[in-house]
């Protein structure tokens, strides 16, 4: 499936602010089952970028806007081949919790095993898998647990943009029982490392199919989860609209937790408040992409000043929390 992403962050200030400072999570990444045909990045006022790959190997771009500005516009454009996963088999055998407890599986993925941020078991949640009866799963092979265990937080749990917020705890969704994929995703990773399994946060976009039961928001980011198994290794699970990440799936960025890889972050100097706005649209492309395979970004207008740290002439504002929650 050829699809193509555009993803517009805006942050409106109420006076002009100086040295905004950002990192993207924004480029889908290049896999077996996911090829990055093209991927744009646009930004006003114009900036130099840099980019980085971070400690779980995601694309990251960087950059700073020294002069005063009022506006902050990042358009991010991104054409993308994805296929479909293999076919998974209908069980395992219960020896794969034995794999899964072996030292080299543990050993290889011991950032994704570990509680992290967000992704904490918590009394409520305790409680929630209690009421459940969610450690009963474990009866069941490793495959058949984690698929049971996404059918049920998405029988238990409405799906409502505005409940919670970046970086809302779990809590607040297990309270309400409504939230969005950002919540449910963190609640099915702090459950799957509870027991024993591997399991990250994957941070990306979803071509929405309503005619598929799909529930989540068209115009947001979305998020799930991808355990690792020895005999199927990394699978994607969508516990927001329960089913297998498949081909409508673009990942972007794989983490921990949410924090790991938001969509955008940074801070700038200022007194005045800021707004933002996030718009995304996936679909179909409408013709065959032929263009051999390119990133392009923005050039700067301007010489790139050094970065300056301080709060000298006005505060140091963190951007990411004063978003609304970009994960839907």
């Amino acid at each position: 499936m050829l699809l193509e992403v555009r993803h517009v962050t805006q942050y409106h200030y109420a006076e002009p602010v100086r040295e905004s400072v950002m990192e993207v999570w924004m480029q889908p990444q290049k896999g077996a089952r996911q090829r990055l045909v093209s991927f744009e990045l646009d930004l006003d006022p114009a900036a130099q970028l840099f980019s980085y790959a971070d400690p779980f190997g995601n694309a990251v771009y960087h950059f700073d806007v020294p002069q005063p500005h009022d506006r902050l516009n990042i358009v991010a454009r991104s054409a993308v081949e994805t296929q479909a996963p293999a076919a998974l088999p209908e069980a395992l055998d219960m020896g794969e919790w034995d794999r899964l407890r072996s030292d080299f599986v543990r050993g290889e993925n011991f950032d994704f095993l570990r509680h992290h941020g967000f992704a904490v078991e918590t009394p409520a949640l305790k409680a929630f898998v209690a009421e459940r009866k969610i450690d009963d799963l474990k009866i069941l092979d490793p495959l058949r647990a984690v698929r049971e265990l996404s059918k049920i937080i998405y029988e238990s749990f409405d799906y409502e943009a505005g409940v919670t917020h970046a970086d809302s705890p779990i809590d607040l969704a297990l309270e309400a029982r409504r939230g969005v994929c950002q919540d449910f995703t963190h609640i099915m990773l702090a459950n799957c490392r509870a027991w024993g399994i591997p399991a990250r946060y994957v941070s990306g976009y979803l071509f929405t199919d309503r005619k598929a039961g799909d529930r989540s928001d068209p115009d947001a980011t979305h998020a799930w989860v991808e355990v690792f198994l020895p005999s199927t290794r990394w699978i994607g699970l969508d516990p927001t609209n329960n089913v297998i990440a498949g081909e409508r799936h673009i990942a972007a960025a794989l983490g921990r937790d949410y924090d790991d890889v938001p969509p955008s972050r940074g801070v700038y100097k200022g007194e005045a408040e800021s707004q933002l706005a996030v718009g995304v649209s996936v679909r179909r492309a409408r013709a065959a992409i032929t263009e051999p395979e390119f990133i392009r970004v923005a050039q700067p207008s301007f010489s790139r000043a050094g970065r300056r740290r301080g709060s000298a002439g006005g505060q140091v504002y963190d951007q990411q929390l004063q978003q609304q929650q970009q994960q839907q």
